[in-house]
């Protein structure tokens, strides 16, 4: 029962926030126009400061795992690449494709897994090494396939589409952010106080507001007309997914707090960040918002199940 209450604690105030932006958008009080403000703010500004403030504050030398990283790294390869495929050959509507592939393979690493990792462990050095070996690669994955999939791509050809992912990756504010914040760590950086409250202020707002501008981007009757995409990807994304790689982990000797950072990187809810990404790179919002939603409130019943069955087998 506390292991259900944890994680009741842990995801339904996400999907509560959701419910303010919602509400606030029915009341009046919030726009289409303040939800496409919001989202570009998100992207360009709070959620890289965000990543940029927990990676730099990490002593990597110290804590560097490199068998943990390249599992992150390999394990959310193989899900994107796996995911990807067999999007192109079962799933139809083409326009769906990228909005389906972000949302199945990208967890909530950053917003919401440091949070779960830090509650059951206090201050913990594997989430932010669990960031380095994935999140990085998520980013990549997602301006891939949003890049590819994008439903305006037209006549373009492949050479023009992959000089375009190229450049997306390379103008990734969330990618140069996570760059800046672990070369900030390996140099050991001290800013002074003035500068870390700002940058502590600025990322404190990445969460809150991207799961207001979801909210009040929801369109539920859209996102039901789209609702078995959106149950595959969340049984994708909370069952499939670490169905197949929690074993691998375990044979591989990973266990404690390197555990439960892998549970996160594959059954954490897709990342509100999904939607952004979505949204500012011309994919379907309405798939991913409701897959988002989904996810967050099945989380806390899943992610509960694989709390109880890792500590009934001693890895946690």
């Amino acid at each position: 029962m506390s292991n259900f209450i944890f994680s009741l604690n842990t995801t339904m105030p996400i999907f509560l926030v959701m419910v303010i932006g919602w509400a606030l958008k029915q009341m009046g009080m919030l726009n289409d126009n303040f939800v496409t403000v919001a989202n570009k703010f998100n992207f360009k500004v709070t959620l890289p400061f965000m990543l940029f403030r927990d990676l730099a504050g990490v002593d990597i030398r110290a804590d560097f795992d490199l068998s943990f990283v390249l599992f992150c790294a390999i394990s959310s390869s193989i899900c994107f690449w796996a995911i990807w495929g067999c999007t192109k050959l079962f799933l139809k509507d083409k326009g769906l494709r990228g909005a389906f592939v972000q949302a199945s393979f990208r967890s909530s690493a950053a917003v919401m897994g440091l949070a779960f990792i830090n509650n059951i462990y206090g201050s913990s050095a594997m989430g932010p090494m669990m960031i380095i070996g994935a999140v990085p690669l998520y980013n990549i994955y997602s301006v891939l396939v949003l890049t590819f999939e994008a439903q305006t791509e037209g006549d373009r050809k492949d050479v023009g589409k992959i000089k375009e992912a190229c450049l997306n990756i390379l103008k990734n504010p969330i990618i140069i952010s996570i760059f800046l914040g672990v070369v900030v760590a390996l140099l050991r950086i001290d800013f002074p106080v003035i500068v870390d409250k700002t940058v502590n202020s600025v990322a404190q707002m990445a969460t809150p507001l991207a799961l207001v501008g979801l909210g009040a981007g929801y369109e539920g009757r859209k996102a039901l007309a789209k609702i078995k995409p959106t149950l595959w990807a969340s049984a994708i994304k909370l069952v499939i997914q670490p169905l197949i790689f929690i074993p691998i982990a375990a044979y591989l000797g990973f266990t404690g707090e390197k555990m439960i950072a892998i549970l996160i990187m594959l059954a954490a809810p897709a990342t509100p960040s999904c939607y952004i990404m979505a949204k500012n790179m011309k994919n379907d919002g309405e798939l991913t918002a409701s897959i988002v939603v989904m996810t967050t409130l099945l989380a806390a019943f899943t992610l509960t199940g694989w709390i109880y069955l890792l500590r009934v087998f001693g890895l946690i």
